[in-house]
């Protein structure tokens, strides 16, 4: 299963999380976001990372070409998109960059929303399903229900996120089956601050549950 961090601000801190069994980082390219970080700082920790590691830069409602830009002057290997972009714009984006990972983010409040996620499968790489909140698009702390889950079965892997902690790892693993997790807000001091502490327990837990 693979374990995505996300948030990452510090390089010192992406060397360390890679260290204790992350597959892939995330690094959140929103200027709005208390978690953002520019391609030079991104740059900074990827150089430090080993190749198997999957560099992921998060968007929301930017443009191609400044995607493009980024992944370019960054070293990411891999897109997530987590705004309001459309199955037509994954497309576009996978024609421009086609050497990257595109993942989908979907903020799931509904059955309905979960119909919707599929519609992207053919577009994407993989999907990530984030608790929904009004203002914010991700690292809320806030859980999805799980349980709406579970008779979800997608034709692309997809990524359990919202809320995922050391703590309810294991319980949110007993009733859904993702293909990866996503972390950020859970395993931090504060944002963009992550707590080594928390997330050496969570590949303790994980790996107890092997």
């Amino acid at each position: 299963m693979r374990v995505k961090i996300c948030g990452i601000t510090q390089p010192q801190q992406a060397k360390a999380i890679a260290s204790l069994g992350a597959t892939a980082l995330g690094f959140i390219c929103v200027p709005t976001s208390p978690r953002y970080v520019t391609a030079t700082q991104i740059r900074a920790a990827v150089t430090q990372l080993p190749e198997n590691v999957d560099k992921i830069g998060v968007f929301a409602n930017a443009n191609i070409i400044e995607i493009s830009q980024i992944v370019h002057d960054s070293g990411l290997t891999g897109i997530q998109l987590h705004g309001d972009e459309t199955p037509a714009f994954c497309y576009q984006v996978r024609e421009q960059i086609p050497s990257v990972e595109i993942l989908k983010a979907l903020r799931i409040r509904s059955f309905d929303h979960l119909k919707q996620a599929s519609i992207y499968c053919e577009y994407v790489d993989s999907l990530l399903l984030d608790a929904y909140h009004p203002q914010q698009l991700g690292g809320t702390g806030q859980t999805l229900d799980w349980t709406m889950l579970r008779e979800f079965n997608p034709s692309s892997p997809w990524f359990l996120a919202g809320g995922l902690t050391p703590e309810n790892i294991l319980e949110a693993l007993s009733q859904v089956k993702p293909d990866g997790i996503d972390l950020s807000s859970g395993v931090e001091i504060q944002p963009g601050d992550k707590d080594l502490d928390k997330v050496a327990l969570l590949f303790e837990r994980l790996r107890a549950k092997e």
